[in-house]
């Protein structure tokens, strides 16, 4: 039984040392990780609940590190998935997943756009993964296009789509220049803002940020 303070709350939490995953969330999230084995699960039974809190054991350092990359690459794909969309509700795009997040992504352009079928493809599994209005996935080894183009066949056209036909690089590049002043132009905290990584992801990929790249200095210039 956890131990409680007399305002209910957990003795970690007031204090401050209350990090890290319980354990129901590292059993539901973790075997997301490319590297999961089942043998971490058992070993996990074995630790104390403050030691996973706290990082207080090479497992649990691991552990936590796997959950941050899980749930840093959802995260990434999110934010940074360029998407187009048909003038029959479909939604589509390319991602780059390793771990078994894709579910993830695709719920939360569900909730963003839940009248849209938004269909993903993974560059890593090449595969292509979809979710339809009711909110049921489906993945399947067929290119992205052919995919987009089957749905696109069973669904009558949308007029509300069909006034938004704007690509990824045409909605950055509207807002981009309405957005930039040529006098307050900073590169250096632009390319600070974007972490490298990103970079390579495909929605990033020769889009119009890259050529920012080129006009920025590294330190390897400098190195003789």
């Amino acid at each position: 039984m956890k131990t409680r303070n007399s305002n209910n709350i957990e003795p970690l939490r007031v204090a401050g040392r209350y990090k890290g995953y319980s354990k129901e969330e590292l059993k539901r999230n973790l075997p997301r990780h490319c590297k999961f084995s089942p043998y971490i699960l058992k070993q996990i039974n074995n630790v104390a609940d403050v030691t996973l809190r706290n990082s207080g054991s090479p497992l649990a350092k691991k552990i936590n590190r796997m959950m941050k990359e899980v749930f840093s690459e959802a995260y990434r794909a999110k934010q940074f998935t360029r998407t187009e969309i048909n003038n029959r509700g479909v939604l589509y795009g390319v991602v780059l997943l390793k771990h078994d997040v894709i579910d993830l992504v695709l719920r939360y352009f569900h909730e963003r756009w839940p009248k849209c079928i938004v269909c993903l493809y993974n560059e890593h599994s090449r595969k292509t993964s979809l979710i339809n209005e009711k909110g049921f996935i489906k993945e399947i080894k067929v290119p992205l296009i052919e995919v987009v183009e089957m749905v696109s066949e069973k669904h009558p056209i949308m007029p509300y789509f069909d006034d938004i036909q704007f690509s990824g690089k045409d909605i950055f590049e509207t807002l981009y220049k309405s957005q930039f002043i040529k006098k307050r132009e900073n590169p250096h905290y632009f390319k600070q803002m974007i972490p490298d990584h990103c970079y390579k992801l495909p929605g990033m990929r020769n889009g119009t940020e890259k050529r920012f790249l080129n006009n920025n200095r590294k330190l390897d210039e400098y190195i003789f």
